[in-house]
């Protein structure tokens, strides 16, 4: 490569709102690579970033420990790999205030909002020490569906990743490199943007984790079939990383030829505390079961 990786990425700014790199001049350097365009690499490979944004590094709405390290090691592997990786896709986690998950849609007997990171279970709801201020009536059936169909208690998240913040958007030096890689090989970066629905959480990237539509994102999940190899990173390892590589293999768990294609980049992503040992022993299963191929991102050869 012509360029060098503090070209592109300043790893002193990890996580940081301001980005001292000018996004014109790094395009500019991509775009006298030489690396032949993504079309026509013979293998496949796809980096699937999930939820690189600012609201989960550390010192973001919903920051997760480790999450600036983790991008410093995401970005590494991408400029070593450059030529070898055919296409990015990243998914951004996008809300407002006014969602089932953030503290303004309930309220207590006293008037008051919860907490982040309080549970709300359906007997608090029949009980009246919770009850929400939209639409009462659809909130008990989601947490209903939540609690009976995918057992899961809902938990109120701090106010994060409100569209058009600041914490919206791709972290910094991961979008240098995202976007470098983009003009460098002629490929364009595909968004998914998910976690819209006020009515609804949705962690994987692939459908909500109950919703009334019963939305699952089949498009994205055809175009995995033509990779020769997934490449999975991203935040939190525990929540939106786990849910997305479960909603995956749990589709294609019948095919083995798509699951073992699959490959995790564990020292690439970061758990939200509290939750590791559930975590490795999900991935521990996604391992065994689906054949998935959990690495360190020093390790994978392209």
């Amino acid at each position: 490569m012509k360029a060098r990786y503090t070209d592109i990425v300043n790893v002193n700014v990890i996580g940081k709102a301001e980005n001292p790199i000018n996004v014109n001049e790094i395009l500019k350097m991509a775009d006298k690579e030489a690396f032949i365009p993504s079309r026509q690499n013979k293998e496949r490979v796809l980096f699937l970033g999930i939820d690189i944004q600012q609201d989960f590094m550390e010192n973001g709405a919903l920051g997760v420990p480790g999450a600036c390290k983790d991008v410093e090691r995401i970005t590494q592997f991408i400029y070593n790999n450059m030529d070898k990786i055919s296409n990015i896709a990243v998914s951004i986690d996008t809300h407002t205030p006014h969602q089932i998950f953030h503290p303004c849609w309930w309220i207590d007997e006293n008037g008051n909002y919860p907490e982040p990171y309080t549970l709300i279970t359906l007997a608090d709801l029949d009980s009246g020490k919770w009850k929400a201020v939209i639409n009462p009536i659809a909130s008990r059936d989601y947490i209903e569906h939540l609690e009976q169909d995918r057992k899961k208690t809902l938990c109120i998240w701090p106010y994060h990743c409100i569209q058009g913040t600041t914490g919206n958007a791709l972290e910094n030096q991961f979008a240098n490199m995202v976007y470098f890689h983009s003009v460098a090989k002629k490929a364009v970066v595909q968004r998914l943007v998910k976690g819209q629905d006020p009515l609804s959480e949705m962690y994987g990237v692939i459908r909500p984790e109950y919703d009334t539509k019963g939305f699952i994102n089949l498009e994205f999940l055809n175009k995995l079939e033509k990779f020769d190899k997934i490449i999975i990173a991203g935040e939190a390892k525990s929540h939106c990383v786990l849910e997305s590589i479960k909603q995956i293999v749990e589709y294609y768990k019948s095919r083995p030829e798509i699951t073992k294609k699959i490959y995790i980049l564990e020292d690439c992503m970061s758990s939200i505390p509290g939750f590791e040992t559930i975590t490795e022993q999900a991935f521990l299963e996604f391992k065994q079961r689906y054949q998935v191929n959990i690495v360190k991102s020093t390790e994978i050869t392209l």
